[in-house]
């Protein structure tokens, strides 16, 4: 080696330590994700006779693979507090129910909703909690949904009464499959993270964000118009997907995730700058 070498070897060398630095900090921070639980009441024999918590399997396994600690949230409303001082990001997960209407100002109920007041006081506790002290938030499906009325917005209640011609978004293939293509908004944070203009998703909702409130921008719509996911321009990583990122069906699943998991590791995601 010649010393006259040395800038061009630097040259060379410097994404690779560039890449190393980002892992060891990862690797040294363990970014804590909570995720959020569903519940149910007892008497189902095949679980338990009594109230029970359950999530599926491969929410924790998607943070463990981006790099994340992933810990169950019990809805403990006095526990908010104490949860939101040792986690380092929120995943707030779907499920098989909808945020009560009055929530967002609709005092007509569609006959299909179906809701769970105790876990949503919950999330919705936990989310305004983490978005005041700007942990990053990713809100998944049912989750999207309850972020978007937190952040001020309102819900279609019913799919296929309000949109002329829908997609089914309810989809009738299995949930490991895609369901039908979203086409993601240029410049949104979302977009840039992704790093493509359309992504393949599942689908499994009946209710969907109906409009924008300040502060919020959508970053990805289905052919149909329906609104697949949501950001906030107020906090440093609040965004909401309305399919299921989890199953990892499309590369880009893998880059929101990835992205969430760096973000509560203080790495900052896809070079998002929320102060300019």
């Amino acid at each position: 080696m010649y010393i006259h070498d040395l800038p061009a070897i630097l040259k060379r060398v410097a994404p690779l330590r560039d890449a190393m630095s980002r892992r060891n900090v990862l690797a040294m921070k363990d970014p804590v994700i909570g995720i959020t639980l569903d519940c149910e009441p007892g008497g189902n024999e095949a679980w338990s006779r009594y109230d029970w918590y359950a999530l599926r399997r491969n929410y924790a396994e998607a943070v463990v693979h981006a790099g994340g600690v992933p810990i169950m949230l019990p809805h403990e409303a006095g526990m908010v507090d104490a949860y939101l001082d040792r986690i380092d990001g929120l995943m707030v997960t779907g499920g098989n129910f909808d945020i009560d209407p009055s929530l967002y100002g609709d005092a007509k109920h569609h006959e299909t909703v179906k809701t769970k007041v105790g876990r949503t006081d919950f999330e919705w506790a936990v989310t305004e909690g983490a978005l005041e002290r700007d942990i990053p938030v990713l809100g998944i499906c049912g989750g999207q949904q309850l972020l978007h009325v937190v952040l001020g917005g309102r819900l279609i209640q019913h799919i296929p009464d309000a949109i002329e011609d829908a997609l089914d978004h309810e989809q009738p293939n299995p949930r490991h499959e895609a369901g039908h293509l979203v086409v993601l908004e240029s410049g949104t944070l979302l977009q840039k993270i992704c790093g493509v203009d359309a992504v393949r998703v599942n689908s499994a909702h009946h209710q969907a964000a109906a409009d924008t409130p300040a502060g919020l921008v959508v970053n990805a719509r289905a052919p149909d118009g329906v609104i697949e996911g949501i950001e906030s321009t107020r906090h440093r990583f609040a965004i909401g997907v309305q399919w299921h990122p989890e199953f990892m069906i499309d590369l880009a699943d893998e880059r929101i995730l990835a992205a969430f998991v760096a973000e509560a590791a203080g790495l900052g995601a896809a070079g998002h700058d929320p102060k300019g």
